[in-house]
């Protein structure tokens, strides 16, 4: 059976049926939508994962634009039964995608929303034929303008739904893709308060008090917090990542993955594509891969590359994590080593808390799809029922893009100074590390200290946490990299542990912070942070593995301000 031509970067369901694109059948979605007969549907699910094509599908099937065109969907699932042939094509569609609304000020952002309302209403300008709108509503109908003011561009939705209604004598089916994108950009471009304000006024007027809308469906990739703009909201049925609704209509299943790759003769791939691209989780379904990835590894026949972590989107989560407090740096040493962890989650996310909140900031790469659920565990605190959840990594391919991301964070130094340094280590170098280490510090103190939670006394440990993670990225391979373990009588700060014993030393590395009122100067603080390493026999682990003490490095770095001095124990 041919499956079609496999094609990345199409979104109208309408040009992959005609086109002979490679199409995963997804109409089963229609029905499920169709029969649990929410009022509004807001489903949120990581991007590249087909929101904009399956919303494109629904346009298709309900839109009386495409009255008889049930060859769009003939041999699909969703044409096999009677009652939904009668219902394809007979309803009145409004359907507007967000996905291109990002713009570095308010005033930008709502310009566009209005063009788009705008573009709308020239679309539906047959409405101002005949007498089914009076003559003020048919001055209104030809107001309505790009840069319209807000009361207006808040309403405007509504008013069309309630023209179409009288036109076609049927309620509307809303739909609305990609819903958040505008918000995204507000809180990273600074202008949060005023959007919030203006969508809360939009979409209580488009889908909570507008009478003559059928059903709305509204997509995105994160689930905003009600109370920012989706206040006092009744008739909202929400649908996330953790909700098995819906589960399996966005993203492939390893079964339809599989199949594919047998259809386009790459079944002998099945098990490095699982390695790379499976791992996300909708629900209680945990082999779902991203389309993007797939189709894009058939297109290259079977190239193993990042392809969905390399698209554009990932500059939020990097913001966060560079500008993350200690524990946010900390927790992705764990999850770049492969390991989980595990915290409490709150999916309705208020980007105004990003900051300050660091489950927030968990919740949000949940939702975009870099972390996966694992584990679930119920528990108790002051009478009331809450959740633990255990996370890792999606997969490897995320793995491969975090592991970027963090090297991107030492661009601005130059990676030949950052080589340098990690020569210099290798080469026990003192005096070059020494060089080297200052220049990179005055760099990345400024990168990771530019939040506006952060204090100066919180920055040493965040340079430290970011420059853990940098070793862990330049290291690996080479030596297995672990932090803020116990050995001997205390917990070191980082140790690398040589893979080939012949070849390379074990390192024990230990920061310490210049304290004035116990430490007349940095070299004093140097000399503790080596005597550290001694009195609390941190190299008791390396030896327990059976490497001899002459073949372990111990450093010390030593901090005051963005100033860092250097030094080795003695062998």
């Amino acid at each position: 059976m041919d499956k079609g031509k496999p094609a990345i970067g199409y979104q109208n369901f309408e040009e992959v049926r005609t086109g002979n694109i490679f199409y995963i059948d997804k109409t089963d979605f229609i029905r499920e939508w169709w029969e649990r007969a929410d009022k509004v549907t807001l489903i949120t699910r990581p991007r590249r994962f087909g929101k904009t094509l399956n919303m494109s599908m629904v346009e298709c099937f309900f839109s009386n634009k495409y009255a008889d065109r049930g060859d769009l969907f003939q041999g699909l699932s969703i044409w096999k039964e009677e009652k939904y042939r009668q219902v394809q094509g007979t309803y009145p569609v409004i359907f507007l995608s967000f996905a291109n609304v990002k713009a570095s000020t308010y005033d930008k952002m709502k310009y566009k929303i209005t063009e788009l309302i705008a573009r709308l209403y020239e679309q539906n300008s047959y409405l101002l034929d005949g007498s089914i709108l009076s003559s003020n509503e048919k001055k209104y109908f030809r107001d309505i303008q790009p840069g319209m003011g807000d009361e207006v561009a808040s309403g405007a939705v509504n008013a069309i739904t309630e023209f179409l209604y009288r036109y076609y004598g049927k309620n509307v089916i809303i739909v609305l893709d990609e819903y958040d994108t505008p918000m995204q950009e507000a809180w990273v471009s600074g202008y949060w308060s005023e959007a919030a304000e203006f969508f809360r006024g939009l979409f209580n007027a488009t889908f909570k008090t507008n009478a003559y809308m059928e059903r709305g469906l509204i997509t995105g990739i994160t689930r905003i917090s009600k109370e920012s703009i989706f206040s006092d909201f009744n008739n909202l049925k929400v649908v996330t990542t953790t909700s098995d609704a819906y589960a399996v209509s966005f993203g492939f299943t390893q079964e339809e993955v599989f199949q594919a790759l047998e259809d386009m003769e790459l079944g002998e791939e099945k098990q490095g594509v699982k390695k790379w691209y499976n791992g996300f989780t909708f629900g209680s379904h945990t082999d779902i891969y991203n389309p993007w990835s797939i189709i894009s590894f058939i297109s290259e026949n079977g190239k193993y590359k990042p392809y969905w972590s390399n698209t554009s989107g990932n500059g939020l989560v990097n913001t966060l994590i560079q500008q993350g407090n200690t524990n946010i740096k900390r927790m992705m040493e764990e999850l770049l080593k492969g390991d989980s962890i595990e915290t409490a989650l709150d999916e309705e996310i208020a980007f105004e808390h990003l900051k300050d909140n660091t489950n927030a900031v968990w919740s949000l790469l949940v939702a975009t799809g870099y972390l996966k659920v694992l584990h679930v565990e119920a528990i108790k605190a002051n009478d009331e029922q809450d959740a633990l959840y255990t996370l890792s990594l999606t997969n490897f391919e995320v793995k491969k893009m975090f592991r970027s991301m963090v090297k991107g964070w030492f661009q601005s130094v130059t990676s030949t100074v950052y080589n340098d340094f990690i020569k210099a280590l290798l080469m026990d170098d003192v005096d070059s590390m020494n060089e080297f280490m200052n220049d990179i510090a005055l760099c990345i103190f400024s990168n990771f200290d530019t939040a506006k939670s952060a204090s100066s006394k919180d920055a040493p440990e965040r340079f430290y946490h970011g420059f853990v993670l940098g070793l862990m990225v330049e290291l690996d391979g080479r030596f297995r990299l672990t932090s803020n373990r116990e050995s001997g009588f205390g917990r070191y700060d980082v140790m690398l542990t040589p893979v080939d014993r012949e070849k390379d030393d074990a390192y024990i590395i230990e920061f310490k912070v210049h304290k004035p009122g116990k430490e007349k100067d940095l070299q004093e603080t140097l000399t503790n942070a080596l005597s550290q390493i001694e009195a609390k026999k941190y190299a008791a682990h390396l030896i327990a593995e059976g490497i001899e003490p002459r073949r372990i490095r111990k450093y010390g770095f030593a901090f005051q301000g963005k100033a860092c001095l250097i030094g080795a124990a003695v062998h």
